[in-house]
């Protein structure tokens, strides 16, 4: 089944139906867009062993706008990275949902939208966003905020330790996603709300992904992949990731 096509002058909402799914970290949430504003957004709690709540959420949402599936423009979801399974539950409800109502699926930075939590404190020009890669080592996205207060990644994702970020900020505002272990060196603490879409500039994910191929980008391998290619001294191929 074809995707819907975006179209070209909804890039920047005039009249874009958007529901966005984020749960990189344990502040998961939905969110509807409609004709440029925000019409609603639910926090989801994330994480292991929490029952999923992002679908329910999603029907919640739709119902209380009185709208379907069929009349939205597209489904944005947040690529991470971050939670290996969190990430993969809302990548297949994306999809699902895109798939089932022949939508358009895009895919949107979750340090993206986590840096864009502090587009209102924060003056046009560059900051560092950072959050837990786990095994001590931090996910890093370089970003740049514009005189709209619209923010873009201005590096590729980078993996770092501490020592590593304290030399990398170089002096530029510094925001760590939910908290940090040195709450005294960053500028913010930052949650990647899936309503913060409308604070990230278009270009950064008006690209349509293909229903077929894409997954969440994840950061790293699975902590159970993990632990089992090192029990068994081998490679899992089918879960392996960029």
């Amino acid at each position: 089944m074809s995707a819907r096509v975006f179209p070209q002058e909804s890039l920047a909402f005039p009249s874009a139906r958007l529901l966005v799914l984020e749960s990189s970290t344990t502040a998961g949430s939905v969110a509807l867009i409609a004709d440029g504003a925000l019409v609603a957004m639910h926090p989801v709690a994330m994480g292991a062993g929490r029952e999923d709540q992002l679908f329910p959420a999603v029907q919640a949402l739709l119902k209380a706008a009185d709208m379907q599936p069929q009349h939205l423009t597209g489904v944005v979801c947040g690529e991470g990275p971050g939670s290996f399974t969190s990430l993969r539950i809302a990548a297949s409800l994306a999809k699902g949902l895109a798939h089932g109502a022949s939508l358009s699926l895009f895919a949107v930075s979750s340090l993206l939208l986590a840096a864009a939590d502090a587009s209102d404190a924060l003056p046009a020009g560059p900051a560092v966003v950072h959050g837990d890669a786990l095994r001590g080592e931090r996910y890093v996205l370089d970003v740049r905020f514009d005189e709209n207060r619209r923010v873009q990644a201005q590096s590729a994702l980078q993996r770092m330790t501490l020592e590593q970020l304290d030399m990398h900020v170089a002096g530029r505002p510094r925001l760590a996603v939910l908290s940090s272990p040195v709450a005294e060196l960053e500028t913010q603490v930052v949650t990647p709300w899936s309503a913060h879409l409308l604070r990230v500039v278009p270009h950064a994910w008006t690209r349509v992904v293909p229903l077929e191929s894409w997954e969440p980008q994840y950061g790293r391998l699975a902590e159970a992949q993990v632990k089992w290619e090192a029990s068994h001294g081998a490679t899992l191929p089918s879960l392996g990731v960029s």
